[in-house]
């Protein structure tokens, strides 16, 4: 699992901005789902939710994120969030998932988290101010490992205290690139998906 910390060394870099973002007056929550190295059994990935709106901000207990896996996945590791539920995970022996659940719920982790925990833009409890990102890293399994067989989740949720949001389906757009720390070396995704979400209604 050494490879899972090598992103923690990476700055982000994006090279896409979300059209949407640009041309509604009220913005929106983009997902940015970013594979970054393959593994035996899948892949690890940086999940990022932009907050593109101009004047609302997430405040404490903060955002949920959710979506259905399309095949069997299973989540090895997290690095800067986790799963509200385990699951059933009573078919491995030895090395346990983080969570077997077929339709996971991700937190973010609290300010305090230890450091080999972190990763850039985490912990914050779950607020998202306007205008900032959120980003946890993930280690899936039991997944497709090449562009082509690695499977984009789908039905997205994204929620907030006392606000609803509609999520659209997820799209494969330009990988990411990134700039290393010294800020002499360029690199990119493997593979890039995107999912926007609109605000709907308080609550």
């Amino acid at each position: 699992m050494e490879s899972l910390f090598f992103v923690l060394l990476l700055v982000s870099f994006s090279c896409f901005t979300s059209s949407e973002a640009l041309t509604s007056n009220n913005g929106n929550i983009t997902i940015k789902w970013d594979l970054m190295n393959w593994t035996p059994d899948g892949y690890v990935a940086v999940v990022t939710a932009y907050n593109y709106q101009k004047q609302r901000s997430i405040t404490r207990p903060g955002w949920k994120m959710s979506w259905k896996w399309t095949k069997k996945e299973i989540i090895w590791s997290m690095v800067g969030a986790q799963t509200t539920e385990q699951g059933d995970c009573s078919m491995f022996k030895g090395n346990i998932p983080h969570s077997c659940v077929h339709k996971p719920t991700v937190v973010d982790l609290l300010p305090g988290t230890p450091y080999n925990q972190q990763i850039a833009n985490c912990c914050k409890g779950g607020v998202l101010k306007s205008g900032l990102e959120s980003a946890f890293q993930l280690s899936v399994g039991s997944a497709g490992t090449s562009v082509k067989t690695a499977r984009m989740p789908v039905n997205f949720m994204f929620t907030a205290p006392k606000q609803q949001y509609i999520c659209g389906p997820t799209k494969n757009v330009r990988p990411t690139r990134f700039i290393t720390a010294d800020k002499r070396r360029m690199t990119s995704a493997l593979m890039t998906w995107n999912v926007t979400c609109v605000f709907h209604k308080a609550t």
